[in-house]
């Protein structure tokens, strides 16, 4: 099957194997052409507490209408953070005029865990990343993230299985065709849940937790997802298999001292043919 052609738009930052980092070699063992848009260069992980960013929207403002010009096209797009209200519309803009022309669009929005918004996000970005949703074909928020997302009373405690289809379907709402939502309690077990717009089959896995924050984890689940999707896995498999796989990377790595750096996956790239 020939591979297809991916832009990342996310963050890249220096210090740490998060965002663009941990998604660009996935992809680009997995045989994909990668390509990049940077939402922001960021000088580490902001759970570090001390962070410098700088904001990229002017280099979007520029760029997108050259790659126009020059005729450039992805069969796919994978979006991150946004920094912006201009850039959120300029990339939300570029990915509805590409899935037009057959692009299928994947939004992480990435904003907190643990019920709480990460360390230098903001009520904005929750406001940017519903813009986001909207265009996305597919969107995998965690459960915080849907909670904030849809102004939903975030519960430790988690979900019913009978309630829900109800999230899934409150992220829907805001324009996306199909929803995971990660990192999430269901009756009690950790699960991922979603909603395949395909068949209209609503599904969900378990899986066993590792205990600790890994930084960069969610952008490596959404890499391999993004590769088995593009390679006509039905969405539960390719769910299945990017869970199988990072479980399997937190394992080898649980005893990392620095978590907030992220999983060194250069190292590892040879156990996503297993």
């Amino acid at each position: 099957m020939e591979k297809k052609r991916i832009l990342l738009v996310n963050d890249i930052a220096g210090y740490g194997k998060v965002g663009m980092g941990a998604m660009l070699p996935v992809l680009s063992y997995l045989g994909h052409p990668v390509f990049s848009l940077p939402t922001a260069l960021v000088s580490n992980t902001l759970n570090y507490g001390k962070f410098n960013i700088m904001d990229t929207t002017d280099y979007i403002r520029g760029t997108l209408p050259i790659w126009k010009e020059l005729g450039f096209s992805f069969d796919a797009i994978c979006t991150g953070l946004m920094f912006s209200d201009e850039q959120a519309k300029l990339v939300a803009r570029y990915c509805q005029e590409q899935a037009e022309r057959g692009t299928t669009v994947f939004v992480d929005p990435i904003m907190g865990d643990g019920g709480k918004l990460y360390n230098g996000i903001t009520q904005k970005q929750v406001e940017l990343m519903r813009e986001m949703v909207s265009v996305a074909h597919i969107t995998f928020p965690n459960y915080t993230e849907a909670c904030y997302l849809t102004n939903t009373a975030f519960r430790p405690e988690g979900l019913t299985w009978e309630e829900t289809p109800a999230l899934l379907d409150k992220v829907r709402a805001l324009g996306c065709k199909s929803v995971l939502i990660t990192s999430c309690l269901i009756d009690g077990q950790n699960s991922v849940a979603g909603y395949n717009h395909v068949n209209g089959q609503y599904f969900h896995l378990e899986y066993e937790e590792i205990p600790g924050l890994f930084h960069g984890t969610g952008d490596l689940f959404s890499a391999v997802l993004i590769a088995h999707l593009l390679e006509g896995e039905s969405l539960k498999h390719a769910t299945r298999i990017a869970m199988d796989t990072v479980y399997h990377l937190l394992e080898l790595n649980k005893d990392m001292e620095d978590r907030h750096c992220g999983i060194l996956i250069e190292r590892y790239l040879h156990l996503l043919n297993d």
